[in-house]
Formats: C-alpha cells, sequence, structure tokens
C-alpha cells in the first residue's frame, strides 16, 4: 500500500495560534517544522488580550534537533514549545509543557489551560509545579492567568468537566474524593485567578 504524502501546516494554520504581533516569529518557527503525515486536528478558540487564537488540537511533527531548536531566539523557542504541547503523544507535550509552564506570557497560557483538562497525571503534576507563583498576590502569573479566565469563562467551564470527567473514568481509584486529584487543586487555582482578577465569586462546574 502507498504511504501517504507528507502534509505540510501552512502558515496560517500556525499563525492564527499566537496573536498577530508574533506573525513573523510563527513563520520562523514554521519553516522549520518537519512535515507531518496527518493535518492538524481540531483548533479551538479563545482570546488572548482583545484578539481571538485558534489553537490545533493535536499536531503531528517530529520534533526538531536540538541544534535547530537553539537557532530560534527565545520568544521563538517558547512559540515551538507551545505548539509541541499539542502533540499527539503525551510524553511530547509534557516535555514541551515544561519549557512553558512558569511562563507569564498571555499567549502561551491557554496551551497550559489545554492541559489541566487532559488525561495524563504527569502533565497535570508539571502545570502544578509550573504555576508556584500563581497564588501570590500581583504576581506576573496571577495577571496573566486572571485576565484569560476572565475572557474566557466557557473555556474553563469545559476544562472544569473535563477534568471532573478524567478523573471519574481515570483516576477515582486513587483519589477517591476529587478535591485530592491534582487537577482540581489546578482548577482552585484557577478559579482564584479569576476572582481576583475581577473582584466577583467565579462559578464552580465541579463537585463541592
Amino acid at each position: 500500500m502507498q504511504q501517504p504524502a507528507p502534509i505540510a501546516m501552512t502558515d496560517d494554520d500556525l499563525v492564527v495560534a499566537f496573536p498577530h504581533q508574533l506573525a513573523n516569529d510563527v513563520r520562523a518557527v514554521s519553516a522549520v517544522m518537519p512535515e507531518a503525515l496527518i493535518a492538524p486536528r481540531s483548533p479551538f478558540s479563545v482570546y488572548v488580550g482583545d484578539e481571538v487564537v485558534a489553537i490545533p488540537y493535536r499536531i503531528y511533527q517530529d520534533e526538531l534537533p536540538v541544534d535547530v531548536v537553539r537557532t530560534l531566539t527565545g520568544v521563538q523557542q517558547a512559540i515551538l514549545h507551545c505548539l509541541y504541547s499539542r502533540h499527539s503523544d503525551g510524553l511530547v507535550r509534557q516535555r514541551h509543557l515544561e519549557q512553558i509552564a512558569r511562563s507569564d506570557e498571555p499567549w502561551a497560557v491557554p496551551f497550559v489551560v489545554q492541559l489541566v483538562g487532559e488525561y495524563v497525571l504527569e502533565i497535570l503534576e508539571s502545570i502544578q509545579h509550573g504555576l508556584s507563583d500563581l497564588p501570590s498576590k500581583r504576581s506576573a502569573q496571577l495577571l496573566a492567568y486572571g485576565d484569560f479566565i476572565a475572557r474566557n469563562p466557557k473555556f474553563l467551564a469545559r476544562t472544569e468537566r473535563r477534568v471532573v470527567s478524567y478523573w471519574s473514568c481515570y483516576y477515582r481509584w486513587k483519589f477517591p474524593v476529587f478535591s485530592t486529584y491534582p487537577g482540581c487543586h489546578l482548577l482552585e487555582l484557577l478559579r482564584a485567578a479569576a476572582i481576583d482578577r475581577t473582584g466577583t465569586p467565579w462559578p464552580r462546574h465541579t463537585p463541592a
């Protein structure tokens, strides 16, 4: 059987995942990323500041050699890590997440929050470690996450429901009480950031 031809992601596929001021940097990253056999899947849309971005749910490119990554600027490397945090392989997602989890760049925030609603426990633990500054009043992380959630309440609500679903399906045996599950801890941090940003109570879509 003939092998399928590689599918090139167009610049538009990636540029729209970030605010417009990063377009040239995203194109530089796209230029060094290998082609994939499977097209990027199901982009999800959120606000970053006043802009709508469309982030791929999954990408399928192989990872880049370290020497190629080193040719990119710091911002371009962060963009690369954001994109590969959407990789189909959970270990790849975790490796690249760990490079952006401490970031307070507003455009990196949705890539991290999306992973809160996924099923790999080790990824949740990496996020919790990376968001160590989130509880600190007036920290850059708190401001970035609070602003993102305030602008995207439906996205957080959907994330909450996914966290509960994965806990119930895969981890209830290990964490019989939802409040002990790492995903619950992360949701509490995100809600607290939203409350700090808006000064109002935030709705809960998880078990009490």
